[in-house]
């Protein structure tokens, strides 16, 4: 009998992220840690009904060094019996008022690079070093956006947070290369998921944020990806056995990749 997979994926409460651990709970011998800021009741029942395992923490993500203590305590605590081990950094935070840099908010600044960045740094760097010693594959799989890849105004916070999280996973994958059992490493954008950030972005008046039209144009022309068909095509980039082998990657469904100018 095949040995099981432990993934640990952040952000489980809604969207892309409740997707992607649901499609992991179909898998036999699958375990899911899934942190978020509240559990998710949903998922909760899909792992009753299907017998799966699934452990749900209730943590506030903008304090990503307790998390990381937490999440390290109860690794220390599992067998190194896995057929591999992955950590899916996706949880995610817009600024709770979308607007240009000079009318943001202290603590939005703070929440939005706390959550998208320091975070995933916090729980990657705890990741590895409790894993460091085990005799299995290991891979990080962050999610990043196009809007780390391409500027847009009023999105300084989150594509500079997200800026962030490709260059430090291009850095953690040289490092992890120079390991003779070093992780697989990949930060996805994976496009432009129908999702309530998205919502978010259509919902504020372009005196705030000049590309909502845009966001309100996808969303018309149903040219969003369904947060379940990213979750899947998420999940086969990490079960590929070229897993890591470009550190940058991204998801595109036709035209919504890259849609016009809303007049």
């Amino acid at each position: 009998m095949e040995r099981p997979a432990l993934y640990i994926v952040t952000g489980t409460s809604r969207g892309f992220g409740e997707a992607l651990a649901a499609l992991l709970l179909e898998q036999p011998g699958t375990r899911v840690l899934a942190l978020s800021r509240q559990v998710s009741p949903a998922l909760q029942a899909r792992a009753d009904a299907q017998g799966a395992a699934l452990e749900q923490w209730p943590v506030d993500l903008r304090y990503g060094a307790a998390v990381a203590r937490r999440l390290a305590q109860w690794l220390a605590g599992q067998p190194a019996r896995w057929r591999e081990v992955c950590l899916v950094n996706n949880a995610a935070l817009l600024p709770a008022r979308i607007a240009p840099v000079s009318e943001s908010a202290a603590d939005d600044i703070d929440d939005v690079l706390r959550v998208n960045l320091h975070t995933p740094l916090q729980l990657t760097a705890q990741f590895l070093r409790s894993t460091e010693a085990w005799p299995v594959p290991r891979k990080v799989l962050n999610i990043s956006s196009g809007l780390a890849r391409a500027p847009m105004a009023s999105m300084a916070l989150y594509s500079a947070a997200k800026a962030g999280v490709d260059q430090f996973t291009l850095c953690l994958a040289l490092e992890e290369a120079r390991k003779p059992f070093g992780a697989k490493v990949c930060a996805l954008a994976p496009g432009v998921v129908d999702t309530g950030m998205q919502q978010q972005m259509r919902d504020t008046a372009e005196a705030q944020f000049p590309d909502a039209a845009r966001f309100r144009f996808l969303h018309a022309s149903k040219r969003l990806m369904p947060a379940a068909q990213a979750a899947r095509k998420a999940l086969d980039l990490l079960e590929s056995p070229d897993f890591g082998a470009r550190p940058l990657a991204e998801l595109r469904q036709g035209a919504a990749a890259a849609p016009p100018k809303a007049p």
